[in-house]
């Protein structure tokens, strides 16, 4: 951790130099010094410091019932294929989830359907679908969707073992950047 960074962190958590100081079981006065670059602390009170922010980030992080889409639209493995893209377009959504029973089986997306394109009135979600997305508990960590979500365009979120949401990129950069 860089010290001359401590304001900055301090400032995005919201926090005054004496509230931040209390967590980190320090003196306001030291965290005014190390932010003005006054002093040199002692290799304790930096650990006391980092772990009061690793805490306060994240108690910050949003929860992913905060983030996902709740409104779930889904296809059978039998659902025509046009009528898939239809309402992929008519909803201005990129892809939709296969499922079959409680199993989540494929995956519908622009990608799959532009692949069989030449076939598309004649086919069913199970023949143009690709894999399934990754699914997480909706008491994963928002770090383990963000690294899924740079391979997947899609993670589904079940809670006891019920799908609930879905978590897109664009999700993940409007919950964190609004």
């Amino acid at each position: 951790m860089e010290l001359q960074n401590i304001k900055k962190m301090r400032m995005a958590l919201g926090l005054t130099q004496h509230q931040f100081a209390k967590s980190a079981g320090v003196s306001q006065s030291l965290i005014a010094k190390i932010e003005a670059g006054r002093v040199d602390p002692t290799y304790s009170k930096v650990r006391q410091i980092e772990e009061a922010l690793q805490l306060l980030s994240s108690k910050k992080e949003p929860n992913l019932g905060e983030m996902m889409t709740k409104k779930i639209i889904i296809a059978k493995p039998t659902d025509k294929a046009a009528e898939i893209i239809r309402i992929m377009s008519s909803k201005n959504i990129s892809q939709i989830p296969v499922v079959e029973g409680d199993n989540i089986i494929g995956l519908v997306s622009e990608s799959s359907a532009l692949e069989h394109a030449d076939r598309l009135k004649n086919s069913v979600a199970s023949e143009i679908m690709g894999e399934a997305p990754p699914i997480v508990s909706i008491t994963a960590a928002l770090s383990v969707v963000s690294n899924l979500l740079k391979h997947y365009p899609i993670v589904l979120v079940k809670k006891q073992g019920v799908l609930v949401g879905i978590i897109t990129k664009s999700d993940l950069l409007r919950k964190a950047f609004v």
